[in-house]
């Protein structure tokens, strides 16, 4: 890697480039309009920028969940196939994730690979008393700011994901 990856929040002036990213990622433009419609809907909390010489090269979406108590879900998360392997994903997760513990919120869900966030602490056990349309072997919790306030319920990403077409 040529410089130095800043972390920092998204701003207006970053959008076209995480739609790039994301579409270049996904290999499909989904995921960047689902982050359009969650900045829409007002449901994007936290958007977490990588970038490097001044160039977004990651990003990771968190957005307010349908939960029992304070939670976020992450995703999308995507970062440039050139500055893949490199730590840039690790480093914006991190940097993600203690953002969320310092706004107080409770728990993040994901639905991803469980070797690559169970490094991160997330955990199906912690998810799995939770009925979502997302329940299953990948879906995942981390508590924040101690234990889950509870162990059980029903959990929901925003509108904006059941309109997410599956690959």
């Amino acid at each position: 890697m040529s410089g130095v990856v800043v972390l920092r929040e998204e701003t207006p002036e970053d959008h076209p480039a995480i739609r790039e990213l994301l579409a270049s990622a996904f290999k499909r433009s989904d995921e960047s309009e689902l982050v359009d419609a969650l900045r829409k809907d007002g449901d994007l909390v936290l958007g977490c920028v990588a970038a490097i010489d001044e160039r977004v090269v990651g990003h990771a979406a968190l957005s307010r969940m349908r939960a029992p108590f304070p939670a976020l879900g992450l995703g999308p998360v995507a970062v440039a196939a050139a500055y893949r392997s490199k730590g840039v994903a690790s480093a914006l997760l991190r940097w993600s994730l203690a953002r969320a513990r310092d706004d107080q919120w409770r728990a993040i869900f994901v639905l991803g690979d469980g070797v690559f966030y169970g490094r991160f602490g997330f955990r199906p056990e912690l998810a799995a008393g939770f009925g979502s349309p997302y329940a299953g072997p990948h879906f995942m919790a981390l508590a924040l700011n101690g234990a889950l306030p509870a162990a059980e319920g029903t959990v929901d990403y925003g509108p904006s994901f059941g309109r997410l077409k599956s690959a």
